[in-house]
C-alpha cells in the first residue's frame, strides 16, 4: 500500500471492536490457506483468484479488494519483478515463478488483510529455486521481526526499524519504501502507516486497540518500481525479483494477536520469543 490515501479515523479501537476483527482475519486466513494448497506451476492466477473468493465467501465474508474503486478481483497476483498491486490474469504459473499472493476479506464491516509468497521449484535451476526461496524466507522473517517487535514497542514506527534490521543483517536486499503497512479496521486501509524502514518520527502509541497491517515488501535488487500500462501492477524497474509477507495484528490489553493467522501467529513468533494471547 502506498502511504498516501489513508482513511483518517480513531487508530484505536475498543475490546469490542477487536472482537469484531476476528471473523475478518479468519476468512482472510482461510483465502491464504486454499491459496497456499492450490498454487502449482501450470494454475493462472485468475483460477487462485476464484479460490480467494470462494473461500472467504464460504465463512460469510466478501472480498473487500473488490471495494477499491476499479478493482474487480478478490487477490492481487504479483508474479516474479510484479512487485504489487498485479492483476490476476490468465497466464500459467510456471516452474521457477516467485509469486506473492496478497488478499483481504470483509465481514460485518470490519476488515481484514495478509499476503504470503510462494516459490514454484525449477529443478532445472537450482540456483534459481534457491535465490527465491531466500528472498521469501528472509522477507518472512522480516515479517515475523515486525510483529515481535510490535509486542514491546512503546511507537509503531519501531516496527520498521526491526524489519529493516533484518533484512540488512541477513542480505543486501531493498526495502521498498514507497509501499508500506497500513492501519485497518472498518476500512481496509487506514491510519497510521506502518513503515518498513526507520523514521524520524516515532509514531503513535502502541497501546490496547491498535490494529495494524505489517507487511513488508523486498525486492532483490533495487527499490524504484514503476506502474503498468493497467495503473495496478507496480513491477520493479531493474527487473528484479520481489517478495511479499503480511498479517493483521491486533495490540490488546493482555497482548498481540495476529488476526490473519490460524494459530494467532504462535508458530510464527515462539521462536523469537513472543507469545500471542487471544482476545479476550
Amino acid at each position: 500500500m502506498s502511504p498516501r490515501g489513508f482513511l483518517r479515523r480513531s487508530i484505536y479501537k475498543s475490546p469490542a471492536q477487536l472482537r469484531l476483527m476476528i471473523e475478518p482475519g479468519l476468512a482472510t486466513a482461510a483465502a491464504l490457506t486454499a491459496m497456499r494448497e492450490a498454487v502449482r506451476p501450470g494454475i493462472t492466477t485468475l483460477e487462485l483468484d476464484a479460490i480467494a473468493e470462494s473461500a472467504i465467501r464460504a465463512r460469510g465474508g466478501a472480498p473487500n479488494f473488490m471495494l477499491e474503486p476499479g478493482y474487480r478481483h478478490t487477490i492481487c497476483a504479483n508474479v516474479n519483478e510484479h512487485v504489487v498491486h498485479a492483476i490476476p490474469t490468465e497466464r500459467p504459473l510456471a516452474a521457477g515463478d516467485i509469486v506473492a499472493l496478497d488478499a483481504g476479506a470483509v465481514v460485518g464491516g470490519w476488515h481484514g488483510d495478509a499476503a504470503f509468497t510462494a516459490v514454484l521449484p525449477d529443478f532445472a535451476d537450482d540456483a534459481r529455486t534457491a535465490a527465491n526461496q531466500r528472498l521469501s524466507e528472509v522477507t518472512e522473517q522480516a515479517m515475523w521481526h515486525g510483529i515481535a517487535r510490535l509486542a514491546t514497542a512503546k511507537h509503531l514506527n519501531e516496527v520498521g526499524a526491526a524489519v529493516s534490521s533484518y533484512v540488512r543483517a541477513q542480505s543486501d536486499y531493498g526495502v521498498l519504501e514507497d509501499y508500506i503497512g497500513h492501519g485497518i479496521g472498518r476500512a481496509m486501509h487506514e491510519d497510521p502507516p506502518v513503515f518498513n524502514v526507520p523514521t524520524r518520527r516515532r509514531g503513535p502509541e502502541v497501546k490496547p486497540g491498535l490494529v495494524v497491517a505489517i507487511e513488508p515488501i523486498i525486492s532483490a535488487g533495487g527499490i524504484e518500481t514503476d506502474i503498468e500500462d493497467d495503473d495496478w501492477t507496480v513491477t520493479m524497474s531493474d527487473g528484479s525479483m520481489s517478495a511479499q509477507w503480511e498479517h493483521t495484528v491486533a495490540v490488546h490489553e493482555r497482548g498481540i494477536w495476529v488476526l490473519t493467522a490460524e494459530d494467532g501467529g504462535a508458530s510464527g513468533l515462539a521462536p523469537l520469543g513472543v507469545h500471542p494471547v487471544p482476545i479476550p
